[in-house]
């Protein structure tokens, strides 16, 4: 792809047993480069299915193996410190870029100098919009959310959390993006001292759009390019998620509660929401399996 000391943009790619879907993805980087200068560089956290042979199958794609799953979290923040560009990409292994180019999406976060993550629109495989681009949640969003969508996203606190009416074909300042894919520039990263590893697996999106908020930066959501993504190839092996992460992501939103959004009074609502988010990850799990 390109010499990593001269690059304009690093693109980190955390791959865990995805099967063919990383070489989907890497082949679509060299489709949609669109001239610039990239360091692609996979972290591979000790893959059992041999999926790591498609980065070592793509010239100039660099790959640091792992002895063990280091997370999410970690391994990305391990990639930023093995490259130099001035600009970071992070970006699922399970995507694959679809319309517009790198240079279209690097274009945006150059010319909004205070954007701290900049995100496409994300579709999934069958072109179905996803919601990326989204509020924080309030609390109370946050609960009916929680418990709610799991069982129908068609109720009032989902449609609220995930922007309703805004059909996503325009640019806009949102809150948070989704963590499929997020171009962010290396000094705003830097400044908010990376991705917080105690969100190994979920929320670290949530959690690093609220530090660089703080910071006083903003999120830039851009339908200038699109990006397919099948989400959860590494996670719900079979069609269904293991429930020690269901459990992780359970803790995640608690840490993320408890974190940003439980000032005050509402350090008391600690004991409750944990409790809380506990039962509607057993619930949601259990719902699921019935499902199937």
């Amino acid at each position: 792809m390109s010499d990593p000391a001269s690059a304009d943009l690093a693109v980190v790619i955390v791959n865990f047993n995805t099967g063919p879907w990383l070489d989907r993805c890497l082949a679509s980087l060299e489709r949609h480069r669109g001239g610039v200068a990239l360091d692609v560089l996979v972290i591979d956290n000790a893959s059992i299915d041999d999926s790591q042979d498609a980065a070592r199958s793509h010239p100039g794609v660099r790959l640091i193996e792992n002895p063990t799953n280091r997370y999410l979290s970690p391994a990305w923040n391990q990639g930023a410190r093995e490259t130099k560009a001035p600009f970071l990409l992070f970006l699922n292994p399970d995507t694959e870029w679809w319309s517009g180019t790198l240079a279209d999406l690097l274009a945006v976060a150059v010319g909004d100098p205070q954007a701290g993550i900049v995100g496409p629109t994300i579709r999934d495989p069958d072109g179905t919009l996803y919601a990326s681009g989204r509020r924080f949640p309030s609390v109370v969003e946050g609960a009916g959310h929680a418990f709610v969508s799991p069982f129908t996203r068609n109720n009032p606190f989902t449609r609220r959390y995930e922007m309703e009416g805004w059909d996503r074909t325009t640019p806009r300042t949102v809150d948070w993006v989704s963590g499929a894919c997020m171009l962010f520039p290396r000094a705003a990263f830097d400044e908010v001292g990376g991705f917080d590893e105690g969100f190994p697996l979920y929320a670290e999106e949530l959690d690093i759009a609220s530090r660089l908020a703080a910071a006083g930066w903003h999120v830039r959501y851009t339908p200038a390019a699109e990006v397919l993504h099948q989400v959860g190839v590494s996670t719900t092996p079979g069609g269904r998620r293991p429930h020690r992460l269901v459990v992780m992501h359970a803790h995640s939103i608690y840490r993320y509660y408890r974190i940003h959004r439980a000032a005050g009074w509402r350090r008391l609502t600690l004991p409750f929401a944990r409790a809380a988010l506990r039962v509607q990850a057993e619930l949601a799990w259990a719902w699921r399996g019935v499902r199937r």
